[in-house]
């Protein structure tokens, strides 16, 4: 996929830097030429000799070193390569780039590329939570800017959160699904993935088995058609796959607002296993045992249906909705109800029942109902129901 792609790589300043020569040395294995721009902050942490060497590449450094630029101009240099990477991304660099300021090479090259750019941001927690951060975000996506990562880990400086650089294998996953020209290139789905918890007080909760591993392979799997894929999770076991916009979510509120908010969009699938009930007397505290033997009240209320919801919306509504049924008997009559009942295209049914080991294992059985009928598939690794998924789904979009 990657063979014969031209990627511009701009390294900023950061720790995270010393990612980007096992970065280069990968995309070269895999066919991909690199030609690396370093910041000067980026030199304090890699020399140029390093990326030189291993992109088998000059080093481009200034916006008006006179030599360049009679060999190959900044404009030239903006547009000469399939896909720009900025790796790592710095809050200053992003910054410059939402703010559309050209003071130096990288920020130049940025603001005159015509081609798609992927960002890899890598900072402390506290700026990357920081809502000028948060916004220069927001205005970067809007302009289609792509994002992998941040993930959180610990960091160089001691503290742990969101603000680690994506790791070289993501990174390698995000620039080919930024380089697909698959079936779903220039489509946006959305993606609803793991289980959902309802809180009962500050440490306890109610929650499901879902380890949200087949949402992660149907995002990933789309993602590998070309699709632009915004991937709301629960609390899921299952790391979040790379070359996706990530939503993270708790309850199910939380979930149908992040839907809404990631619309419009061509598809929307259905793949977490949300609580029908959440605890509407939740304490404010931890609940303590009084003595007595007696167990709390807990009272409960419904959960908003944010597959109907989707479904029965009268403007926005994606073109395709496919929602899941999870079930332990009767599967494809109390799927083909639920497509009824829901108003949604298709319903991907399986049998959770303990005996199956589906639920939170690595295979997964499904009935596909649609309008057509029902459609059984073999015993499958998630992997592949998700690629026959997505392959149905852009048969379906085209």
């Amino acid at each position: 996929m990657l063979a014969g792609k031209r990627i511009l790589l701009i390294v900023s300043g950061g720790i995270a830097a010393y990612k980007v020569l096992d970065l280069i040395r990968r995309l070269r294995e895999r066919g991909a030429g690199v030609i690396p721009v370093m910041t000067r902050a980026a030199e304090q942490f890699v020399t140029p000799l390093s990326l030189s060497a291993l992109a088998g590449e000059k080093v481009y450094r200034d916006l008006f070193d006179l030599t360049d630029e009679a060999e190959m101009g900044h404009i030239q240099l903006s547009r000469a390569a399939d896909l720009v990477v900025v790796a790592p991304a710095t809050a200053n660099l992003l910054a410059k780039m939402a703010g559309g300021q050209a003071d130096d090479l990288a920020s130049t090259l940025l603001l005159a590329t015509d081609k798609a750019v992927l960002v890899a941001p890598a900072m402390n927690v506290r700026m990357w939570q920081h809502p000028a951060t948060q916004r220069n975000v927001a205005t970067l996506r809007g302009d289609g800017v792509a994002f992998v990562g941040p993930n959180e880990g610990d960091m160089a400086c001691g503290e742990y959160g969101p603000g680690r650089m994506a790791e070289v294998p993501e990174i390698l996953a995000a620039i080919e699904a930024a380089l697909a020209g698959g079936p779903l290139r220039g489509r946006r789905v959305v993606v609803t993935s793991g289980p959902t918890h309802e809180p009962i007080d500050p440490v306890r909760y109610i929650a499901n088995r879902s380890s949200g591993a087949q949402g992660t392979s149907i995002a990933r799997a789309l993602a590998g058609l070309g699709a632009e894929v915004v991937f709301v999770t629960g609390p899921a076991t299952v790391p979040p796959p790379a070359g996706v916009e990530v939503v993270r979510v708790e309850t199910a509120r939380e979930m149908l607002e992040a839907v809404q908010a990631a619309l419009p969009a061509d598809a929307a699938v259905f793949a977490a296993a949300v609580a029908d009930w959440r605890v509407a007397n939740a304490a404010g505290q931890k609940m303590k045992k009084d003595g007595t033997g007696l167990a709390p009240a807990l009272e409960f209320a419904e959960n908003p249906d944010i597959l109907a919801t989707v479904a029965g919306m009268s403007e926005g509504r994606p073109r395709l909705v496919v929602g899941f049924a999870a079930e332990t008997h009767d599967v494809e009559a109390h799927a083909r109800a639920k497509r009824d009942r829901k108003a949604c295209d298709w319903i991907v049914a399986n049998d959770v029942s303990p005996a199956t080991g589906i639920m939170g294992g690595a295979e997964n059985e499904v009935t596909l109902i649609t309008a057509e009928g029902a459609e059984t598939w073999p015993r499958l690794s998630k992997d592949e129901v998700a690629g026959r998924l997505a392959q149905r789904i852009a048969e379906a979009l085209a």
